[in-house]
């Protein structure tokens, strides 16, 4: 069953002075039942119109799309009671209220019966282990704290489908993981069909089995990201600061991009040497006080896409 289904998809937005702006330029994909999808491109690559022609928020210029087999610009009350919406930077939650009072404005709306309510608060606040977060007042929370609770909100009325755009922005390391984990197990026990923009690779790698990659409004890249790892996520980012500063960084496998003073910048090529090598040795031969492994920038991926013969 398709999920998701984009047909020549494009949007023009008009401009007061100059040429229109040409923000998806005639993109088509399709996305089935269960899938976790990440749709991803540099900033204004189209991610966030697509979105919101997806669900229903923009009318497109020309093209079709169907979501649950509906056209979402035409019923949009009928398919927001059956898609979940998560933007990092916008809140669903009530400042001044608590989590569920939100909650129960929310249920009124989606028209849920209170005793079913109940019910599914109790199972996702025990699968997002967020129960003892609902009570505080939202203006109390942290932001990761908040977000599961956005999370909570997003899927309290069973959606089939639940659009992620951007929702790791602002998390700390830890948070972010936690959240990851969190995508790929609503998936994995509810069935939901999970679109996923993001900025960040590791989100990518860890929560999608697919990706599409769009620069310019165009679709650009279309493949699983097990091959995307193979074939453009080779290199790993090393930012290294040493006790003393060292006269020079040698250390096989890896490029010495930057030196400065106790600072050093190196690229590993993890396909010539794993990661886990290439640090044991650096430990080894040099006295380290800190040392964060990073993936290369999304712009560099999509250069790469660019790159690659046709």
């Amino acid at each position: 069953m398709i999920a998701i289904e984009a047909r020549e998809l494009r949007k023009t937005f008009p401009v007061r002075r100059g040429e229109p702006v040409e923000a998806v330029a005639g993109i088509s994909f399709a996305v089935e039942a269960g899938e976790r999808l990440a749709y991803i491109g540099p900033n204004g690559a189209g991610k966030s119109t697509s979105i919101k022609m997806l669900t229903g928020i923009l009318h497109p210029t020309s093209g079709d799309a169907a979501v649950l087999g509906i056209v979402p610009w035409k019923k949009r009350r009928e398919l927001a009671a059956r898609i979940g919406t998560l933007f990092g930077q916008r809140s669903q939650l009530w400042y001044q209220l608590t989590p569920r009072q939100t909650f129960g404005l929310l249920g009124r709306i989606y028209r849920i019966p209170a005793d079913e309510e109940r019910r599914r608060l109790a199972r996702l606040g025990e699968l997002l282990d967020a129960t003892q977060l609902f009570d505080q007042p939202v203006r109390g929370l942290s932001l990761g704290q908040r977000m599961r609770c956005e999370l909570v909100a997003s899927m309290l009325h069973a959606p089939e489908v639940l659009f992620l755009d951007e929702p790791t922005i602002g998390l700390d390391l830890v948070a972010k993981a936690r959240f990851r984990d969190l995508i790929v197990r609503i998936n994995e026990e509810q069935g939901t069909t999970i679109l996923l923009t993001s900025h960040d690779v590791s989100d990518i790698e860890q929560v999608a089995r697919r990706v599409i990659v769009i620069n310019h409004g165009r679709l650009i890249y279309d493949d699983r990201v097990s091959v995307m790892r193979r074939a453009l996520l080779g290199t790993k980012m090393l930012d290294v600061r040493f006790e003393q500063p060292p006269a020079s960084v040698e250390v096989e496998g890896a490029r010495l991009v930057k030196l400065s003073g106790a600072g050093a910048k190196l690229v590993v090529d993890t396909g010539r040497r794993p990661i886990r090598s290439v640090l044991d040795d650096l430990l080894d031969r040099y006295d380290v006080v800190d040392i964060s492994v990073a993936d290369p920038p999304l712009e560099e991926i999509v250069s790469h896409i660019y790159a690659r013969p046709v």
